[in-house]
């Protein structure tokens, strides 16, 4: 990991207290801890995958904005290598054991072009300024390879659930959503070609594990508390 910055960041200062820190009773009826919350980003990505016929174990994934490592640390089995880059050098001290490198710029991801198979950026851009997601998002279409897809997850603010524990909850104080069409906008205007949308984390934990093909069956349907669009590297 490189050296961190002079002046800490704004997730510096949750490091210490960052799980505590997003803790909501909504969301804490909604699951028993935050592993469902990881587990399902995975099997979305996992399905999206499936759906192409594409084994992941032979994908390199970065995680941009990684924050403390949990879903590359779930999801790493499964893939060729991961890799992670965020601002905070506070908590990517909790990476152990991943390759991790600091984001010392907001404009600029530390890799190589062409790095990566698959790139995600998980509930990050709804904390990055207006003005800076369209370079953000370009450099994650820098890093990819030729046919290289950008998975971009985010708070659906269409669900009235979701803006109310954003709005509690303090590390999203500063936090600007984005609807999914805004995001494939963005995307697209970034140099990337939309290949899916899909809504997820409909049902709660128990409820999920009963009605699990109801929720992939309304996939399209925007009631969720999160999306996931995902596009493909279009030059």
């Amino acid at each position: 990991m490189n050296e961190a910055q002079e002046k800490p960041t704004e997730f510096d200062l949750y490091a210490g207290e960052y799980d505590d820190l997003i803790r909501d009773p909504i969301r804490e009826k909604f699951a028993a801890s935050n592993r469902f919350f990881a587990e399902r980003k995975l099997q979305v990505i996992h399905r999206f995958y499936g759906n192409r016929n594409t084994d992941t174990r032979a994908l390199n994934w970065l995680d941009v904005g990684c924050g403390q490592g949990d879903l590359l640390k779930m999801g790493k089995s499964r893939f060729a290598s991961v890799a992670g880059c965020d601002p905070s050098a506070g908590m990517l001290r909790s990476c152990s054991g991943l390759e991790v490198r600091l984001q010392t710029s907001a404009e600029l991801l530390p890799f190589d072009d062409g790095s990566f198979d698959f790139i995600t950026a998980v509930c990050v851009y709804h904390h990055v300024p207006v003005e800076q997601r369209e370079t953000l998002c370009r450099e994650a279409f820098r890093l990819l390879r030729r046919g290289g897809v950008f998975c971009l997850i985010e708070h659906n603010p269409l669900n009235p659930v979701t803006r109310l524990i954003v709005s509690r909850t303090p590390v999203d104080a500063n936090a600007q959503l984005l609807t999914a069409g805004s995001s494939r906008r963005l995307m697209t205007r970034s140099g990337g070609r939309i290949l899916k949308t899909r809504y997820f984390l409909l049902f709660p934990e128990q409820i999920y594990k009963r009605l699990a093909r109801v929720e992939d069956w309304m996939e399209a349907v925007p009631l969720a508390g999160q999306y996931a669009v995902f596009a493909e590297r279009a030059n």
